[in-house]
């Protein structure tokens, strides 16, 4: 088990050494230069600045240095918790990242949950259910809320919830209940992609002799399929848990803008558009971590669930 577990958190290591140096080559080979990017938002005109001045402003921020000599240097500070400076808001990352990430934490902490019930409960009921329109009908869903757009998906409840109905509120902070439309909207794809694995592994279970045996012992069918079917059918969904809670995460970009909700998901969006390199890798690097954590979690939780895996982690 320790050596499984060493093997775990190196891959976790290599995971958000990739990401961040992937985030650092794709900022750095766009044609747009961070510094103009600043002064134009600043409002000023960087035709009336000297060479010696723009000079000044790119060793101020080190882009002056090679690539490389950048890279090793932001990567170098990352490792000891220095994220740097924001280019476009001449603040520290850690201040910026620090003030936001609360509220994307508190929507997707709300979202999950939602995500599970509606994961969970489509995919009981489309292999609980006999009739086969019904069953038709519930195992059809899951492709259709993967398929839609998630600004769509938002729109919609908007429109219906906000505006037709005037139940919830469309956008912004401003009640608890502003919350419910924004987390329902980013449950949707992830409990869409829980649902499908699970109906497909609780419909291959119900053929398992150990179920023929639980329902020959006269267990009605519900309790057959909540006592006996949905633990073992469970265990691939435990595995595509950790993805949905990072896909779930990454969604906070979209839902936040369609919601005018600030968070990580705005001040991404934000920084990506003025090329704030700083700040986007110090944002991809806390993605990571939290993605990366969640997953660590999963595959604890799947050894102890699964002898089998235990067992092949210590014959390892």
């Amino acid at each position: 088990m320790p050596r499984y577990l060493a093997g775990r958190f190196a891959q976790a290591l290599a995971v958000l050494w990739a990401a961040y140096t992937v985030a650092f080559v794709i900022l750095h080979i766009l044609p747009s230069d961070p510094i103009t990017l600043q002064l134009s938002a600043s409002g000023a005109d960087i035709n009336t600045l000297t060479p010696a001045q723009i000079h000044t402003l790119k060793a101020r921020y080190g882009l002056d240095d090679p690539i490389v000599s950048q890279y090793l240097h932001h990567l170098w500070d990352a490792l000891h918790g220095k994220l740097g400076m924001s280019l476009t808001q001449n603040v520290s990352v850690g201040s910026l990242i620090g003030d936001k990430l609360p509220a994307t934490l508190l929507l997707t902490a709300v979202a999950l949950p939602i995500t599970l019930v509606l994961g969970f409960g489509t995919a009981l009921l489309a292999t609980y259910v006999q009739w086969r329109p019904a069953r038709v009908l519930l195992a059809r869903l899951p492709t259709v809320g993967v398929s839609l757009p998630q600004f769509f998906v938002g729109l919609l409840l908007i429109q219906v919830f906000a505006f037709s109905l005037s139940w919830l509120p469309a956008t912004g902070h401003q009640s608890g209940t502003g919350i419910i439309l924004p987390a329902v909207t980013m449950a949707l794809p992830g409990s869409a992609m829980l649902a499908q694995l699970l109906t497909r592994s609780l419909s291959d279970t119900w053929s398992e002799p150990y179920i023929t045996t639980a329902r020959a012992k006269g267990l009605t069918r519900a309790a057959v399929q909540l006592r006996h079917a949905l633990r073992n059918a469970s265990l691939p969904a435990l595995t595509l848990l950790g993805v949905v809670v990072g896909y779930t995460v990454t969604n906070s970009v979209v839902v936040e803008a369609v919601f005018s909700r600030s968070g990580i998901g705005a001040l991404t969006q934000q920084a990506v558009l003025g090329q704030d390199v700083p700040l986007v890798q110090a944002i991809v690097l806390v993605a990571s971590v939290l993605f990366v954590g969640v997953n660590l979690i999963v595959d604890l939780l799947y050894s102890l669930l699964d002898p089998r895996v235990a067992t092949a982690a210590r014959l390892a």
